[in-house]
């Protein structure tokens, strides 16, 4: 469907707002999306937002603006609600993080792609091994559900389960986060000594 001239800047807001816009799903929202980045810019600013563009990827979606140190008054309420992650859905987002790294180090195809029993076998020594592995490898493939809902993982066949690591993984998953996340589990496991 094309847009009318002038429109291009509402859709490009409205795709933003709905979420993450990928180059190879929106080629013309993207293009609208790079010719116009000023204007998107400014007019997210006024609500507490920024556009994250990563060109070289081919990702665009949305951060709150951190105002930590603004007044209460000055203080926008929050918009992009931050979402608490479980143990095992953050640890299989830091697995594949340190997948992706490996597999960009390789200097190989863009893309990763695994299989689901590459991502079990990844959780698997995390997770333990009970006597019940059919429940484990349950409780796994909700891990990967979860995962997938959160745009980070894209299922590619149904009758053979793969799965890209979609490379938006990067933007998310960084060298801050995962120190944050190991200040958490080390505060965790001080207190369960």
């Amino acid at each position: 469907m094309e847009l009318a001239p002038g429109n291009e800047l509402p859709a490009i807001l409205v795709g933003l707002l709905k979420g993450v816009v990928y180059r190879e799903q929106s080629p013309a929202l993207w293009r609208d999306l790079m010719n116009l980045q000023g204007s998107v810019r400014d007019h997210f600013r006024l609500l507490g937002l920024e556009p994250v563009v990563d060109e070289a990827e081919g990702y665009a979606f949305l951060r709150q603006l951190d105002r930590d140190g603004a007044d209460q008054d000055e203080r926008l309420p929050r918009l992009i609600a931050r979402r608490p992650l479980s143990y095992p859905v953050s640890l299989l987002l830091v697995l594949l993080r340190k997948r992706l790294a490996q597999h960009d180090a390789q200097g190989a195809e863009t893309r990763l792609v695994l299989a689901r029993e590459q991502i079990v076998d990844l959780m698997r020594t995390f997770l333990g091994s009970g006597s019940n592995e059919a429940r484990i490898e349950d409780q796994i493939e909700r891990h990967i559900g979860r995962v997938e809902e959160l745009g980070f993982l894209r299922k590619l066949s149904v009758d053979e389960p793969l799965y890209e690591v979609r490379r938006i993984l990067r933007a998310f998953v960084d060298a801050d986060w995962l120190a944050e996340l190991e200040a958490v589990y080390r505060e965790h496991a001080s207190r369960t000594e």
